[in-house]
């Protein structure tokens, strides 16, 4: 596993069809590294809406390489260059299947723990032109990885992404996906997604309210 290119932006004003300007960073650029993984993100990038994105537990956001293909199927019309669905690193080998909530990883210096999947919001749908995508993204299962920066370091492009510790829960990104779509279908792993204290707080407390309604 590693990373083929460093993706990073600074919010900008940019018009939604159906909207006033909106503030967004979802715009990254491929960049020359080394670059600091800094607690809170990567040096030269920032989030717009500190209250959806962004913060210890969605410091870093990482979208598998392999994934492009699929959507180059897609929209076989569309450009799609590194850094399209707002992800700091593109990856080759680092896929939702395969990874836990709770695995770290060692990244050039950093060290990262996985804290879950992307939650697309209406400023995928800017970026691609497209009002299709937040749908299509959540149906695809491809969400990509958010990690916490546990030890702050360089990174740079063609960095080895090394699993150093394993989650003992074994509750995969995918699995996590597969709660979000289809929560009733997933009665029993939405109940240990609820109480896994490596996922992000504010997506566990989410799916503890759905059991809440779901159990009466």
């Amino acid at each position: 596993m590693k990373i083929i290119s460093l993706n990073v932006g600074l919010p900008r004003l940019v018009r939604d069809r159906d909207r006033e300007e909106v503030l967004t960073g979802i715009f990254k650029s491929p960049v020359p590294g080394p670059v600091m993984l800094r607690r809170l993100n990567l040096d030269g990038d920032r989030q717009a809406d500190l209250e959806v994105h962004g913060g210890r537990d969605k410091a870093v956001y990482a979208y598998a390489s392999e994934h492009y293909d699929f959507w180059r199927k897609e929209f076989p019309k569309m450009e799609l260059p590194w850094g399209m669905f707002g992800e700091n690193f593109t990856t080759e080998g680092l896929r939702e299947d395969s990874t836990n909530i709770g695995d770290q990883f060692r990244i050039g210096e950093a060290l990262v723990a996985v804290t879950q999947p992307r939650m697309p919001c209406f400023k995928l749908a800017i970026r691609f032109g497209r009002d299709d995508i937040v749908k299509r993204f959540l149906a695809s299962g491809r969400s990509g990885i958010y990690f916490a920066v546990l030890e702050q370091g360089l990174v740079d492009t063609g960095d080895k992404i090394e699993r150093v510790h394993e989650d003992e829960n074994r509750i995969t990104v995918a699995d996590i996906n597969r709660i979000i779509v289809h929560a009733s279908d997933n009665v029993a792993l939405l109940r240990r997604a609820a109480s896994l204290e490596k996922l992000a707080p504010s997506m566990r407390d989410h799916f503890a309210h759905q059991l809440q309604l779901m159990e009466g």
